[in-house]
Order: C-alpha cells, then sequence, then structure tokens
C-alpha cells in the first residue's frame, strides 16, 4: 500500500525558485489586510488557528469573507500554535496561526519553539503596532522578531503593504523546503490598513536560500561501501524520514540489506512496529535491544536523525566502536554531536533511493548480495536474545486499580484502523510510544524536542482540522492536560470531534519518578490530588470540566470497564469526548537511562541492569 493510500502526510510542494519563470501576475487594489489574505488563499492556505486583537484586527475583516480560508477561533494563543503544528504533522502542509501584537504574540513563543525543536513547517503571522510607535513601548508592543530569532528558520518584519505577498510566499517556501521549520511573519498594523496593489504571483528574492537535496554520489558510494562490509549494522531512523515522506524507500533499504532498525519517538510510524527488522525505540526509555543495538554496533547509518541526548545518552560513551554514516538535509546538524565518518547532505528520500541502487550495483564493493545474511547471522542471533530476555512489558497493580500501559494498550488495540494518536509529555508520552501501534506514517504527533506539557489536546485539534476523515485520539496526562484544556471548547463549537484520554495518577507522573528514584521519595510540588480528595471531591472534576466545555465525559476506575468505555467513546462522532482514567500513582517508565548516563547502562526495570556479558564488542 502506498503512503497516499494510508493517508499519511506528503511534504508541501516546493515554490519555484527565485529568478524561475513565472506566470503573468494578477493584480488588484486593496488593503495590506486583503492582500494577506489573498496570499493566504494563493499559497493554498486553508486553516489559520488564532485569536483577533488590536493590531491583527483589520485581518481579520477580510477573512470574514474568504471562502478559501477557514479561521479555528481558540481559546489562548498557544493552543493556536500547536493546533498549527498538530496540522502540519497530520498533513504535511504548513500550519498557519495568527496572533495580535504583544502578549498575543509572546504566547505564541513556546509553539514556535515547540516546531523549531522538531522541524515542523509553521507560519506564524502577528500584528505588530504601527510603524512609527516601533521602538517607543507603545501599548501592546513587543519585539516578537528578536524575541523569536533563535527559535524560527526565519522571521520577517513588514511595514510596506507593498512587501506582503513576496513576504508570504517566500515564508511558505522556507517554511517547507530544505528542514521545515517555523517562519514568522511581523506586520505593522498601519500596513495592514494601508492601500496597496496586490499582485501575484510574487517575484521571490531569497539568494542565499539554496538547500541542497541531492546527495552527492561518491558519499553514497561510501556508505553503500561500509553497509557491504559492516557485521554489526543498525539503522538509527529519526524523524526526517517522516517529513521527507520517504517511508516506502527506507523500508526498500532496510529489506534490501536486512539491517536491524531503530526509530527514534519523533519516526514512530515511518518503519512498521510489526516488522522482523524493527528493534523499537532507542534513547533513554527505548527498548533494551534498541539502546543496546546502537552502543554494540560497528555502524551506524543515522538518516533524518540528530543525536540528541535523549537517544545518545553520555555522549562520549555512545557506541563506541561504530563508524558513522549521517545523511541529512541540514549541514548544520552532520557532526554537531558526533562526528560523521560518511557525512551525507541531502533529501533523506534521495539518499536512501541512491544508496539502495548503490547496494543493488553490480560493484562488489558496496553490492548487498546473499552473503549478507550469512554475514548478519551472528549479530540477529544476539539482538534477537536481547529481545526475547527483555522485551517491553508491565505488572498490573496488585491492588485492582487500573495500570496506565494496560489503558494505553487497549486504546490503541481498539481504535479505528488510520487512527492519529498525539501525546502530551511525560510517563504516558513514553507508554504511548511503547504500547500503541504504529505500523504507517504520520500517525504519531507529539512533542519531542522541547517536551511541551500541554501540547497534546491543541495538537490533536489541528490533526482532526486537517484530517477530519481520521479519528484522533489524544494521549494526556492530568498535568498536561490542565495547561491546554480550553481548546476543547474550541474542539466542541467547531464541530471537531477528537477523542481525550486522560491518565490520570494524580501527580506530575514523569517528575514524581524522578523524585522516586533520585530523591529518596520526597515528593515536592508534584502531588495534584492533595487535600479535598478524602472527602471524595475530585479538583477538577474532569467529567464535570469537560461537560462544561460541551464534550461528552466519562470515567473508568476499574479493569473489567476498560475495554466497554473505550468502545463507547470511539462510537461517539458527533462531539469531543474526554474519559478520565484513574491509574495507580506508582506506575513508572521502563527501561530508563538515567540522565547524564551512558546507555551501557540501561536498565531494563526497578533493580534489573540487563546482562550483556556475551555481546561481542
Amino acid at each position: 500500500m502506498t503512503e497516499q493510500a494510508t493517508g499519511a502526510p506528503k511534504p508541501q510542494p516546493r515554490a519555484p525558485r527565485s529568478g524561475a519563470p513565472q506566470p503573468t501576475a494578477t493584480v488588484e487594489h486593496v488593503t495590506g489586510a486583503q492582500s494577506l489574505i489573498r496570499s493566504l488563499e494563493a499559497v493554498g492556505a486553508d486553516t489559520v488557528f488564532g485569536i483577533p486583537g488590536g493590531a491583527i484586527l483589520p485581518a481579520y475583516d477580510p477573512m470574514m469573507d474568504s471562502t478559501k480560508v477557514r479561521h479555528i477561533l481558540v481559546r489562548h494563543e498557544q493552543g493556536a500554535g500547536h493546533a498549527a503544528t498538530g496540522y502540519a504533522q497530520a498533513t504535511g502542509r504548513v500550519g498557519v496561526c495568527m496572533a495580535t501584537s504583544g502578549p498575543g504574540a509572546t504566547n505564541l513563543v513556546t509553539p514556535i519553539a515547540d516546531a523549531h525543536m522538531d522541524s515542523v513547517p509553521l507560519v506564524a503571522i502577528t500584528g505588530q503596532v504601527a510603524s512609527p510607535s516601533i521602538g517607543t513601548d507603545a501599548f501592546q508592543e513587543a519585539d516578537i522578531c528578536g524575541i523569536t530569532l533563535p527559535v524560527t528558520k526565519h522571521n520577517f518584519l513588514v511595514t510596506d503593504p507593498a512587501e506582503i505577498p513576496r513576504t508570504i510566499a517566500e515564508a511558505f517556501h522556507i517554511a517547507a523546503t530544505g528542514r521545515p521549520g517555523p517562519v514568522l511573519v511581523d506586520i505593522s498594523k498601519d500596513a495592514l490598513q494601508a492601500r496597496t496593489v496586490f499582485s501575484w504571483p510574487p517575484t521571490t528574492d531569497l539568494p542565499g536560500y539554496r538547500p541542497v537535496s541531492r546527495p552527492h554520489a561518491k558519499q553514497i558510494r561510501e556508505a553503500a561501501r561500509l553497509i557491504a562490509q559492516a557485521k554489526r549494522p543498525v539503522l538509527y531512523v529519526g524523524g526526517g524520514v517522516v517529513k521527507a515522506g520517504a517511508s516506502a524507500e527506507l523500508r526498500e533499504l532496510a529489506e534490501l540489506t536486512g539491517v536491524p532498525v531503530t526509530t527514534t519517538l519523533m519516526a514512530l510510524g515511518a518503519f512498521p512496529d510489526s516488522h522482523r527488522q524493527h528493534l523499537g525505540m532507542p534513547g533513554m526509555h527505548g527498548s533494551v535491544a534498541a539502546v543496546t543495538a546502537l552502543q554494540r554496533a560497528d555502524l551506524i547509518v543515522a538518516l533524518g536523525a540528530r543525536f540528541d541526548d535523549r537517544v545518545t545518552g553520555k555522549i562520549d560513551s555512545f557506541a563506541p566502536h561504530a563508524k558513522i554514516v549521517h545523511a541529512d538535509i541540514d549541514p548544520a546538524e552532520i557532526g554537531k554531536n558526533r562526528v560523521a565518518d560518511v557525512p551525507i547532505v541531502g533529501d533523506v528520500k534521495d539518499v536512501m533511493a541512491d544508496l539502495t541502487a548503490a547496494l543493488r550495483a553490480d560493484d562488489p564493493a558496496t553490492a548487498a548480495g546473499p552473503e549478507a545474511a550469512e554475514r548478519y547471522a551472528a549479530w540477529w542471533e544476539q539482538l534477537d536474545r536481547w529481545r526475547e530476555t527483555y522485551p517491553l512489558g508491565y505488572d498490573l497493580p496488585e491492588d485492582g486499580t487500573l495500570s496506565p500501559q494496560q489503558v494505553i494498550e487497549r486504546i490503541g488495540q481498539l481504535a479505528p484502523e488510520n487512527t492519529v494518536f498525539t501525546a502530551g509529555v511525560g510517563q504516558h508520552q513514553m507508554w504511548a510510544a511503547h504500547y500503541l501501534p504504529f505500523e504507517r506514517p504520520g500517525t504519531w504527533l507529539n512533542s519531542g524536542g522541547l517536551g511541551t506539557m500541554g501540547y497534546a489536546v491543541p495538537a490533536a485539534l489541528g490533526a482532526k482540522a486537517g484530517r477530519p476523515e481520521a479519528p484522533v485520539w489524544a494521549i494526556d496526562g492530568d498535568g498536561c492536560f490542565q495547561m491546554t484544556n480550553q481548546e476543547l471548547v474550541t474542539a466542541a463549537l467547531n464541530n471537531i470531534p477528537i477523542k481525550v484520554a486522560i491518565i490520570n495518577n494524580g501527580a506530575l507522573g514523569m517528575v514524581r519518578q524522578w523524585q522516586t528514584l533520585f530523591y529518596n521519595q520526597r515528593y515536592s510540588n508534584t502531588v495534584l490530588r492533595e487535600g479535598p480528595e478524602a472527602t471524595g471531591t475530585r479538583i477538577p472534576d474532569f467529567v464535570k470540566l469537560a461537560e462544561a466545555m460541551g464534550c461528552v465525559g466519562l470515567r473508568c476506575e476499574d479493569p473489567d470497564q476498560l475495554d466497554a468505555v473505550i468502545e463507547k467513546a470511539n462510537a461517539i462522532n458527533d462531539r469531543p469526548v474526554v474519559v478520565d482514567f484513574i491509574v495507580h500513582e506508582d506506575a513508572m517508565v521502563w527501561p530508563m537511562v538515567a540522565a547524564g548516563t551512558s546507555n551501557d547502562e540501561v536498565m531494563a526495570a526497578r533493580g534489573v541492569r540487563p546482562d550483556f556479558s556475551d555481546a561481542d564488542d
């Protein structure tokens, strides 16, 4: 089945390069605000998440007349940003959010930083005070370009209405091409109000922006040679493979070579979980087999991954015996954390296609022939032993309460085909990564790099807005949920029927886990259910809260009712559904590599350190 058939996201079509022949322009006399909306229509933006305010208000009037751009009024600008990110991650198109100046713009900083860390194509449009007032500390003025400079791929301050079409075209081109990322467009109020001429398509001018997509043939051949010679190779697959829409190329490469595959938190679904060659997720809470395979490898082929600290652990002890092939579209990532023996700059889709071709060639130095299976036999024997000895698993609570892992696992098993899952940050995020089924790309959205609590609900809203045909479940913690749950009102009022599972352990779970393991069980400010809980009062009562926001509220405390409650939630498709799952507070995420330690010190469970004495170093 092709990626297109599965509904997986596809990359945004690339805009013409500057200087390329362009069609005859259409010209209209309009306001700057009208020019902005015409430009959004022209670049194909169909959904904008935002909140109006003084400086951006001129843009909201012509947007009311647009038949192509749907505006979704959120309850907080952070929700707008995360919704735009969820939309982009689910569809592969550029997400768009809009806010006013000052606090409206600064409320977008967190989702912009989140999109920057996870390479999400996002265009954030903000109003700015009138250009004569810039720099005077005017009412609701903030230097949002300066504030977001470190967390945007590029940003623009527009004070001339004539520049609006070109700026929007360039912003969308920059956001979607090369390594995707967020772009900010800050437009002064007087530029939105002034009369101008709208001309489309504009002449873009980006002389310094030429992302490389085609890899160098010499580097491809050298990478193929290393793969052909390796005895313990591993494909280390990052989120760039999902961004590039390259899952088919990944599978072809993996099956041709017989090399084991690990997929990072951002790459889950890029390679089927059920595939024989899939070892699971590497990193701090990765599977023992995936973590150890990277440590014992003699060759790591990194594809669209960035060797971040959550995967490598203590960097100077990471994969000490491995040569590194590192392919990434962003040259700044190559060699940043780990020196690459073979650096390859290029679109990972093209890299894998060329690498597969090189491995199929007649050249004996690079050909992947039948002898590969024999060469890797001992390696697979070792990997399978680790998989069998240290599988993912969990114990059910002795007191008969709900296990959070069991809840998430059953949600995944009972979810309709093509369900999209979003997650907040913390224990529930890691359990979701472990126990949900990931068989195709574009079905797992989460905040990986920034680790943003409050991401799940608005991201689910954005994903459902972009892919209304797909069921969407948000897996959230009770701490994360209380940061952005107001966006359930947005979902209810806009007929966006998402489903939210609150994994309610009454605590900030991951922080509590660290307090248990490293702070002598001193639970300083991580308990969320203290006080009136003893009287039977829940603060907040998530069922009542959900109902107050126009959603269906359900609760599940009994394992015997688990399937019935999940199936009831799945059957409701005319409103958002919130399910409060009351789970055991002492459940922990395992495996685990403690922060700052070597991946060699991975713990399979509390007090259980794997024995790798038979490993061939």
